[in-house]
């Protein structure tokens, strides 16, 4: 062997020796306060109530969690998992976690390292702040997650360490071992070099004690501001894994055109839906028409036998409750809706057919605010109210929505049960179904994407969006409501 071997053999040793060593600290330093750990989470019960709380809103219950740094299995009760696995490092603090909670599984292994031979519908990272490897550990996680599996990053804001050092000093706080330092735009790019990409950031608990009034005042109030929410202890950011884009994979697709007396806009719709993928299904779910549109969907159902048409019968109350009827009847892979008046057209689908079957995004929503659109086509009414509710989308869901009220939106049928059990939990029922859609979405972190759209006059039939303050009030009182469920917790 060479001299420059000889070195490079050292030099590797050196540095396996020194992550063994890393290693070897924090599994001891650990070991150490395994026996007080209880007490120290009794006595910040606050915020772990906090963080429980936050979690069992952005976890769905029911669900196949897997826990990193799961140390003595605190949190798993509170998000309410179908089943679990906690891995820890700290063999102490595993065996404690196997007494106390029998009805979970628990581990001890290093991040990095186990292997996993099961797929998981959460994968939460506890904290990040001693993972030697913090990439390997991601990567190693992924072999765990599927493209529907949400990954769950905490971390401690390290504007808080000179805090945190301090109450260690004064036995305010159990001693950890050294930490990262991270924050969250270098957590994003570990993710994304780990495969991973990035669905919603959270900050949350500005301040992490239990005092009456003023904990409501602070965490509840003031660290939802802008520029405030920086401060906030604990970063939280959720992600998924990068899809892969599909070789040749062709999805079926369903087309919802909800429809209210709109005959002479159906044998339009009929012929300017293109094909897309494997096959597409029109269903029009016609709202108790009175014009003759259910004999004029029959009469395109025979003239174009070669076309997969159906109608359902809707239950005449709303929009909403007519696309819900469609959804539900739908066999397609994925559920596209198109307004019957034809304002959007049907030529750009394939669009949206392309966004989400190339896993671009999860729900894809149509943006009509991008192209100029025709003189007549929107009121001048209408697009302040749509600028107002977009803005306050944007700020709701921590992400820039430029048109919340375009008819044409996009999912997995997958997704429609999950999306389905959340409707009329936002405080007031949405006739139009729109905001219904996007809060559910955003509820169970799907990937947001918006298609830009031509937007078009009507040329048959009257519109159906009247008693515009009317409807503007139960949007208003929706955001209200979400703002409660997004922001305030």
């Amino acid at each position: 062997m060479s001299a420059d071997n000889n070195l490079r053999a050292e030099d590797n040793n050196w540095a396996l020796e020194h992550i063994k060593s890393r290693k070897e600290y924090v599994r001891g330093s650990y070991e150490k306060i395994a026996d007080i750990r209880e007490k120290w989470i009794d006595r910040n019960r606050y915020f772990y109530n906090k963080l429980s709380s936050f979690l069992n809103f952005i976890i769905e219950p029911g669900k196949k969690i897997l826990l990193f740094r799961s140390e003595l299995g605190q949190l798993l009760p509170n998000i309410s998992p179908a089943s679990a696995l906690g891995v820890d490092i700290c063999q102490k603090m595993v065996s404690f976690a196997k007494r106390k909670y029998p009805q979970f599984r628990f581990k001890c292994a290093d991040p990095e390292d186990i292997e996993l031979d099961e797929k998981f519908d959460y994968i939460v990272f506890y904290s990040l702040g001693d993972i030697i490897d913090i990439e390997k550990a991601f990567i190693n996680a992924g072999a765990g997650a599927s493209v529907d599996t949400r990954l769950i990053v905490i971390n401690y804001n390290y504007l808080w360490r000179p805090l945190v050092f301090m109450a260690e000093k004064i036995g305010w706080k159990v001693p950890q071992p050294t930490q990262n330092w991270l924050n969250i735009p270098v957590i994003e790019n570990i993710l994304y070099l780990s495969g991973y990409e990035v669905v919603k950031k959270y900050h949350q608990v500005l301040f992490p004690v239990g005092v009456p009034i003023l904990s409501w005042f602070l965490n509840d109030a003031v660290a939802k501001l802008p520029f405030i929410k920086n401060l906030c202890f604990l970063q939280i950011v959720v992600a998924k894994k990068i899809a892969a884009m599909p070789a040749e994979r062709k999805y079926s697709v369903s087309v919802i055109v909800p429809c209210k007396n709109e005959k002479g806009n159906v044998e339009d719709a009929v012929r300017r839906i293109p094909e897309m993928g494997k096959g597409t299904e029109i269903i029009f779910c016609d709202d108790k028409s009175t014009d003759g549109t259910v004999e004029e969907i029959k009469r395109m159902m025979a003239l174009y036998p070669e076309k997969n048409i159906k109608v359902v019968p809707g239950p005449g109350i709303c929009k909403a409750k007519n696309v819900w009827t469609g959804f539900d009847a739908a066999s397609g892979d994925i559920l596209m809706i198109l307004d019957a008046d034809l304002t959007v057209i049907p030529e750009e689908l394939p669009y949206f057919y392309n966004a989400i079957a190339e896993g671009r995004g999860e729900f894809i929503n149509g943006s009509r605010m991008i192209y100029p659109m025709q003189d007549q086509a929107m009121r001048t009414l209408n697009i302040i109210g749509n600028k107002f509710f977009s803005l306050s989308f944007s700020y709701l869901l921590g992400q820039r929505l430029t048109d919340t009220l375009c008819g044409t939106k996009v999912l997995w049928r997958k997704d429609w049960p999950r999306v389905k059990a959340l409707l009329g939990s936002w405080g007031v029922s949405d006739r139009w179904g729109d905001y219904e859609l996007i809060f559910g979405a955003a509820k169970l972190h799907l990937k947001i994407v918006e298609v830009p759209v031509h937007y078009l006059e009507r040329v048959y039939g009257e519109t159906k969006m009247t008693k515009r303050l009317q409807n503007g009030l139960v949007m208003l009182r929706m955001c209200v409501a979400a703002l409660k469920k997004f922001k305030f917790v």
